[in-house]
């Protein structure tokens, strides 16, 4: 028997199809608005902030803003020790000309032009317009570099993601093998107790949880970021639920075989749960690597800052470094990016399919 033919689509073609037969429906219009209007709001934000990372701190302060970064052109002026802004201003008999600002005085400019730098000439703020190219602020990303311990949060933070989502990732599969395979009386009461825990605002007890971490002796350690949150009530309930889906007759035919609890969890539950483990692992690192309350609460110093709360470093009493700051927010997105990348296809499997392979 004949295995049926599988037709392939490129993506050109299913970007392109239509339900109308060689012209757009109502529908297809509809469809593609639709779908546009919500790329537009899900990565518009996104390319904005790309984009505006770029600019100088002046050019994030421009109104109305632009889209691109751009700096303004300067030119050597003779006479002059530093280079002068160039503006374009229209003068008195409705001519435009290209003149170097020396300095502003209210609404009043003082402007020389480069070819003749003799004259100066007083212009009106509102009758110059600056001359601007295309420019990419590189120094938005090495400044931190070289000025702040930027790698050294950025050290700390994969430290506390990586060692975070595999304490929480062993625990929440623990708890859940234990509420999902083990038949025992108050079991649903526990699995309610613990889904309750969803309703207390963290807020509520983070006094509480400092006390417990300050007597500890956790303070200024990365581990008093990792452990307090290292058991999580999504995590259990969305691990059980998974496991729930598992055949009872693969448990019963590993305990048949002589396997211990550990293998049967080592070995048999933890493969098929995988995918709901990736989901949990997305959730955990995401939680991790944006988590500045806590952190900002339990580190004092600044070798121990974790990459978010070293970004509140760029943040002055009368000024806030808003160039950097959208910078090294960018750095901060690139991990997310790749570790959603690789592990999203597993998100639909996670939580819609069962847990036979």
């Amino acid at each position: 028997m004949s295995e049926p033919a599988v037709t392939r689509v490129t993506p050109i073609a299913f970007l392109t199809a239509t339900r109308g037969r060689g012209r757009l429906h109502w529908t297809d219009v509809f469809s593609y608005g639709y779908l546009a209007l919500g790329v537009f709001l899900m990565f518009g934000p996104v390319i904005w902030l790309a984009l505006s990372s770029f600019k100088t701190a002046s050019g994030l302060l421009e109104f109305p803003p632009t889209l691109l970064p751009l700096g303004q052109i300067e030119v050597a002026v003779e006479g002059y020790d530093e280079p002068l802004p160039l503006y374009q201003v229209t003068l008195d008999d409705g001519s435009v000309q290209e003149l170097a600002q020396i300095r502003r005085i209210g609404i009043i400019a003082q402007m020389v032009d480069p070819a003749d730098p003799d004259a100066r000439i007083k212009v009106p703020i509102d009758r110059r317009e600056a001359v601007r190219e295309f420019r990419v602020a590189w120094e938005n990303y090495t400044a931190p570099l070289q000025r702040f311990n930027f790698l050294t949060y950025l050290k700390n933070s994969v430290i506390v993601t990586i060692v975070a989502t595999a304490v929480t990732l062993l625990i929440n599969s623990m708890a859940a093998y234990g509420l999902a395979i083990y038949e025992f009386r108050g079991r649903n009461a526990i699995m309610l107790f613990v889904i309750g825990t969803l309703m207390i605002p963290i807020t509520v007890i983070l006094v509480p949880v400092y006390l417990v971490v300050t007597e500890l002796g956790m303070i200024n350690s990365l581990w008093g970021v990792i452990l307090p949150g290292a058991a999580t009530p999504t995590g259990v309930f969305l691990l059980r639920q998974y496991m729930l889906t598992i055949p009872r007759d693969l448990i019963e035919a590993a305990r048949m075989d002589k396997a211990s609890e550990w293998a049967i969890y080592w070995r048999v539950v933890l493969p098929l749960a995988a995918p709901a483990i990736a989901v949990l692992a997305i959730f955990s690192i995401m939680w991790r690597w944006n988590d500045f309350l806590w952190p900002l609460i339990v580190l004092n110093r600044s070798e121990v800052y974790t990459l978010q709360v070293g970004l509140n470093a760029f943040q002055g009493e009368l000024d806030v470094q808003w160039h950097y700051v959208l910078a090294m927010t960018v750095v901060t997105l690139i991990p997310v990016i790749f570790v959603f990348a690789f592990l999203q296809r597993f998100i639909t499997t996670g939580i819609a399919s069962t847990g036979m392979k």
